[in-house]
């Protein structure tokens, strides 16, 4: 029970759960049938009753929400609750005419800082910490998400935001006297890469964790950002359609992401049939907001990746665990017949972190009226560029490894240390050119 903001929610019952969900439910449904016009043409078009609805499992009956109903209602079409009573908004990231709108009323930010500081405090924070918060402020929900869960469990957040990365290394070292990190996990390792060239040494500060998302990234990676930073690294989970961060995290078993299911309502689904699957197998994640007032979802299709983890977590929290996201069944590339992720590649490529840095991209081009895919991964700087055969030998080692993995041969580009360019929030680990082509 150690780890927990608030146990009487997080340890419920299962049975007590249960209860609780079926009885938002049993409130959303005909709430958003009368509130939300699209809703309602959904239901009528299908036939359904939304006054009848009785159990979780019915809720299957129901049609998705998509990214483009939400995009087809912009700006304020999908609201559940009167303009009146929104008091922040926040959108997905897109181009211009394809932006998705989120509000959030005052019960709905109060209900998100709580998902964020059961998070935070899973992860091992405590009011005596600072967290840093390195996630981009604005309309992208992260850096408020994790900034308003921090000051509720009562941590002083230093809200420096992305970019001007030498200046966070000053912060993390002059500023930081115990606490966490929070960014995405490829901007954990740039700020490792920038402290190496200061001569810093992370590991020497007094953090003590970071809590990393809003991009799909590996156990390896994990295991590359700990080491650098000398930290416990924790994965959270959340989209700014849903709500934000804090969907989903993981605890200090890092044995599969908690759902904050008195919230959210969870059921993975079969990318072909949309059938739900079974517990343990894979599918696409649909959420139903439970509890959110501003913008509420009934069985909004994520299309990312992941699987509801059996059995029950050693922390004692009885809310369900989904895996850590593999990637979106809509990023997903075709090369050649075969169904290739971008994050199975980067598993590959850090098993090579004695040789490899963990920055690379996945080029796809179009020769010849076939797609082809390029991987260009830069060389550690401890490599010997004299050593011309070692590199040969790397690059066989590596074409191997990716072959194993995806059945499938690709170009590998092996390319000297800094050359691939960097960012400061999400990592651009694909770069389509087909379309240019």
């Amino acid at each position: 029970m150690s780890h927990q903001y608030n146990p009487s929610v997080e340890s419920m019952p299962a049975a007590q759960l249960q209860a609780l969900q079926q009885d938002q439910l049993r409130q959303l449904v005909p709430h958003l049938y009368q509130a939300v016009p699209v809703y309602k043409h959904k239901f009528d078009q299908a036939g359904i009753d939304p006054f009848a609805l009785q159990s979780l499992a019915d809720l299957a009956q129901l049609p998705f929400t998509t990214k483009d109903d939400l995009r087809a209602a912009y700006p304020y079409a999908m609201f559940s609750a009167p303009t009146r009573d929104i008091v922040r908004v926040h959108a997905s990231s897109g181009t211009t005419g394809s932006i998705s709108v989120v509000g959030y009323t005052t019960k709905d930010i109060a209900n998100w800082a709580e998902c964020v500081a059961r998070a935070i405090v899973a992860a091992g924070g405590t009011a005596d910490d600072f967290l840093h918060v390195a996630y981009g402020y604005g309309l992208f929900t992260g850096g408020l998400g994790l900034h308003y869960g921090a000051e509720l469990m009562g941590a002083c957040v230093i809200p420096i935001s992305g970019g001007n990365t030498k200046r966070q290394i000053q912060f993390l070292r002059d500023l930081m006297s115990t606490g966490g990190l929070a960014c995405t996990p490829s901007y954990a390792l740039l700020l490792a890469e920038e402290a190496a060239a200061q001569g810093v040494d992370l590991a020497a500060l007094p953090l003590r964790f970071g809590i990393f998302g809003a991009e799909p990234w590996s156990e390896n990676m994990r295991s590359q950002i700990e080491a650098q930073l000398g930290i416990d690294a924790y994965d959270i989970y959340g989209l700014s359609e849903i709500m934000g961060p804090g969907v989903a995290f993981e605890c200090q078993a890092k044995d599969g992401l908690h759902i904050n299911e008195d919230q959210f309502y969870v059921e993975v689904v079969d990318r072909e049939t949309g059938e739900c699957v079974q517990d343990g197998q894979y599918g696409e994640l649909v959420f139903t907001t439970l509890a959110k007032q501003g913008s509420a979802l009934l069985r909004y299709n994520t299309h990312d990746i992941s699987r509801i983890v059996p059995g029950v977590c050693s922390c004692g929290r009885t809310h369900k665990r989904i895996e850590r996201i593999t990637g979106r069944s809509d990023d997903m590339i075709i090369v050649r017949g075969v169904n290739v992720y971008p994050s199975q590649i980067e598993q590959v490529l850090l098993g090579f972190t004695d040789r490899l840095a963990p920055q690379y991209q996945v080029v796809l081009t179009r020769e010849a009226a076939m797609d082809a895919m390029e991987v260009r991964v830069e060389l550690s700087p401890n490599f010997d560029f004299d050593e011309i055969s070692a590199l040969e030998r790397l690059s066989i080692e590596v074409r191997t490894a990716i072959a194993s993995v995806l059945s499938v041969s690709v170009k590998l580009s092996i390319v000297e240390p800094y050359s691939i360019a960097r960012t400061e929030g999400k990592a651009v680990r694909l770069v389509d050119r087909r379309t240019a082509e």
